[in-house]
């Protein structure tokens, strides 16, 4: 249907040349480049409102299609074949701004090996995922994906669950640990024994919640349509009680003609488009233009936790001394021991020795039990960073109710508790702050996958009251659909646990493209994973809105004016086609405001 309207367009142009040059030579041939024009362009449209018909819709495209079947009737044919461009262009512009990169789907299975390794009697043979059954064991080779859901029995790794579970650090597995399938393996070789069949795995439970999502998902109306449904029927209305008047179908098509809602059909398109390449820009891709349409209308914002409003990665938030040692002493000990390990808190604590500038120490005799801590010798002295439930006398320690903790022993006494959390990001408090005086949210919500105590201390410091915490996929799915009951909702996330709901979503906002499936479940995607960005959308959504409207009322009005001249004889069919064209070129002068644009207005700053 793209090509043909591409074709549509270019042939209508060469028509009405071909025309313009056999009326000067050969007047008696001048329709025939336009008949094809008209009889392709009127089965298509014809088809049109046959389909308008029949799901009861009354678009912007209704009038100029009427327009062009009394065209054709009354032999008016450049009026006609006009209305077949500008019908072409508008509907092909609209389609250039709507079409999707790519399929979530597709991107979802794309990610999720097709083949494992399976140990059965000391030897290792590939088969496909499908043939997995529980209790078999399964080789998980270092950065592949875990295909199934099991436990491991062998080895031990680190492994990335952020994109699943919203938990935002590596999460240490040893013989014993449950694992779940989608999560990235780290560097070291594990055995897992699958304890769920693959179609009833974690994953696998992820891509039907996206398919159940994509099925149910409403399509939106769009600015044109909302603008055509209330005009079409006055036009008609007034074509009608004209003809009734004077019985001159010739007036009724001048009406119908200068009445063709163009500046609704390519102007707003044009809005769009020039929205669209102005975001991307500035590094925000819009997937699905309705953001434009949606965005400034929403209600209700919810917020992911993990790479959303936290960087998702862990950062030093507090030190506990219990010696007389201060604290660049304690850290300058443990980023010596720390630089040996791939702990995922080891580069926290080598950012801060850095920010603070400290000289570390050489370790020796160091040793490494996963589970269990670290252990070395600096200046003749036994270091050892562990945590709480290694250590039997507690009474010492002071109580945390949230982040993760270390704890830093010299020679077997315990000197301090060092605190860490996932680390905020620099402007999330301000933009936090300013959604419901700026833009008029009703309601903000954090909704993650990660544990109430962290989910609660950043909802603390954010001024949130309303949090759910420890979500599955289906539950934020859930969340998101009731929260709609009460009007749109825009939804910004990052990792495949958010996919699902940033598809439900009326907006769904992704942070980057690393998590290929989430980004392409979204509406747009912020490639800077900055929440001043996310403003920047805002703002560019309701400056689109204003200009798309600006266009579509100005076009309405003058085309108004035009359809009294009309209806008083005034105005020819063709006349009205040219004053057409010239309030279409008025329309997308005005819609092509924002292709002088480079910056976007925020208020936050980055």
């Amino acid at each position: 249907m793209r090509h043909l309207k591409l074709f549509l367009m270019i042939a209508t142009s060469l028509a009405l040349i071909l025309k313009i040059i056999l009326m000067i030579h050969f007047p008696q041939l001048q329709n025939y480049p336009l008949y094809p024009i008209l009889i392709m362009g009127g089965i298509v449209q014809i088809s049109n409102i046959l389909w308008k018909f029949i799901h009861g819709e009354w678009g912007a495209d209704l009038l100029a299609a009427l327009a062009l079947i009394v065209g054709i009737v009354l032999k008016e044919y450049i009026a006609a074949t006009l209305i077949v461009f500008m019908l072409a262009s508008g509907q092909l512009l609209e389609e250039y701004a709507t079409r999707q990169a790519s399929s979530v789907l597709s991107a979802l299975l794309k990610r999720m090996p097709k083949t494992v390794h399976l140990l059965k009697n000391n030897t290792l043979k590939d088969i496909p995922l499908e043939s997995v059954k529980i209790g078999d064991i399964v080789v998980v080779y270092p950065f592949e994906t875990c295909p199934v859901d099991g436990i491991v029995i062998e080895g031990h790794t680190n492994m990335d669950e952020s994109y699943l579970t919203g938990e935002p650090y590596k999460i240490s597995k040893a013989p014993g640990s449950m694992v779940i399938s989608g999560a990235l393996n780290g560097e070291n070789l594990i055995h897992v024994q699958a304890t769920e069949l693959p179609k009833d795995s974690r994953y696998e439970s992820i891509v039907q919640v996206i398919q159940d999502a994509q099925s149910k998902k409403p399509k939106l109306k769009r600015i044109a349509d909302q603008l055509g449904a209330v005009f079409t029927p006055i036009v008609l209305i007034f074509a009608g009680i004209s003809y009734f008047f004077n019985h001159d179908a010739t007036r009724v098509l001048a009406i119908l003609v200068t009445a063709t809602p163009c500046p609704l059909l390519i102007a707003i398109p044009i809005t769009i488009i020039s929205a669209i390449s102005l975001a991307a820009k500035n590094s925000i891709i819009i997937q699905d233009p309705c953001v434009l349409e949606t965005l400034p209308n929403c209600q209700t914002a919810i917020f992911d936790k993990t790479g959303t409003l936290t960087l998702g990665k862990p950062k030093m938030s507090q030190i506990h001394l219990l010696s007389d040692l201060n604290e660049d002493e304690i850290i300058q000990f443990t980023a010596s021991l720390e630089r040996y390990s791939k702990h995922p808190l080891a580069q926290a604590i080598l950012d801060i020795a850095q920010e603070r500038h400290l000289t570390l120490f050489d370790a020796s005799e160091i040793s490494e039990k996963p589970g269990k801590g670290l252990e070395g010798k600096i200046h003749g002295h036994v270091i050892q960073i562990t945590s709480r439930k290694h250590l039997k006398d507690l009474s010492v320690l002071p109580a945390i109710e949230s982040g993760l903790e270390c704890i830093i022993l010299i020679n077997q006494k315990m000197v301090a508790s060092l605190i860490f959390h996932d680390e905020i990001r620099h402007e999330t408090l301000a933009f936090i702050a300013h959604l419901k005086p700026q833009h008029h949210f009703k309601d903000i919500l954090i909704v993650s996958g990660d544990k109430s105590s962290e989910v609660e201390y950043l909802a603390s410091i954010l001024n949130i009251e309303k949090i759910y915490a420890q979500q599955t996929p289906e539950q934020k799915l859930e969340i998101v659909n009731a929260q709609r009951k009460y009007g749109p909702v825009v939804f910004m996330g990052d990792g495949i646990n958010d996919a699902p709901a940033l598809h439900a979503a009326d907006v769904g906002i992704a942070f980057g493209t690393h998590h290929e499936i989430s980004a392409q479940s979204a509406d747009a995607v912020i490639m800077e994973s900055s929440l001043g960005k996310v403003d920047e959308l805002i703002h560019l959504s309701q400056i689109t809105q204003k200009i798309a409207l600006q266009s579509g009322f100005f076009g309405i009005a003058l085309s108004i004016m035009a359809m009294i001249l009309a209806s008083l004889g005034k105005v020819t069919p063709v006349e009205g086609a040219i004053i057409q064209e010239f309030i279409d070129v008025l329309a997308i002068m005005n819609s092509l405001r924002l292709v002088f644009f480079t910056k976007i207005y925020s208020d936050i700053k980055q």
